[in-house]
């Protein structure tokens, strides 16, 4: 896992990127047409990821699940049985809070799970387990402590061994299906919704996408976006991630869960 984790983080932004500087760097005397060419592209690629308007095309070409229309709400409970809200990590040791939290997209998540569980009346799954040898509790027990606390829903059940969205998807299946359940609301941003649903119909689920946190929007900055920004830079990071993820899931999980 961390061996995974350190390659990932070499070849993705910006340590890709980086590496490229530094290659230009090391390249200059010797090989100047090359070094010209990985500075230009490495100074190309943190310019391009740090625009919020690279952003929102790219989130335009990933985010292809409808929002689910607020109408449609109060009728969940007839076409589903349950609805499953993704981890999506957690801050460490917040002395604010006295311990680890949720982080600021699984809070997202969150709060949209909250009121369509309020709107319909479904229970509720919170699925994430524990990364990097950090200790207990899980995401998914994050989760729904933060639930019951801020938002008054009471998580009825908890995935706390996955993780990755492939094993959400394998581990919440069966906690589901031991209950009963083969349809689900699943809540997640919508960059990420693809990949999770194509996750959760392998393992035999029918899926209702509840996507949120949509960045495929008018940017509305000065300029129109062209700017370089530190928080577009943090997007943009999460779609690359997000486009590696759909390339090599279907390489990784041929078969489907039995």
């Amino acid at each position: 896992m961390f061996l995974r984790y350190f390659v990932k983080q070499l070849i993705l932004p910006p340590g890709g990127l980086l590496l490229l500087l530094l290659a230009g760097w090391w390249l200059r005397r010797r090989f100047p047409r090359l070094a010209a060419g990985c500075f230009l592209l490495g100074f190309a690629g943190l310019w391009v990821m740090s625009m919020p308007l690279a952003v929102e095309w790219a989130a335009r070409l990933l985010e292809r699940e409808a929002p689910l229309a607020q109408t449609e709400w109060p009728a969940l409970a007839g076409r589903a049985e349950a609805i499953v809200v993704l981890g999506a990590g957690r801050d460490v040791a917040d002395p604010g809070w006295g311990g680890d939290q949720p982080s600021l997209l699984a809070v997202e998540r969150m709060r949209y799970a909250a009121r369509l569980a309020g709107a319909s009346g479904l229970p509720v799954l919170t699925s994430g387990g524990l990364h990097f040898g950090v200790l207990p509790p899980s995401e998914a027990a994050l989760m729904a402590e933060g639930l019951a606390a801020d938002f008054g829903v009471a998580v009825r059940w908890r995935e706390e061994s996955s993780r990755t969205t492939w094993e959400n998807a394998v581990e919440s299946a069966a906690i589901l299906k031991a209950a009963g359940v083969r349809r689900v609301v699943l809540v997640t941003q919508a960059y990420h919704m693809p990949r999770a649903r194509w996750c959760f119909e392998r393992q035999g689920l029918e899926v209702i996408a509840a996507p949120m946190g949509f960045m495929g929007t008018p940017n509305a900055r000065p300029g129109g976006g062209w700017l370089p920004e530190s928080r577009a830079f943090w997007q943009s990071s999460l779609l690359l991630n997000e486009v590696a993820g759909r390339l090599l899931y279907p390489l990784a999980y041929r078969s489907p869960a039995p």
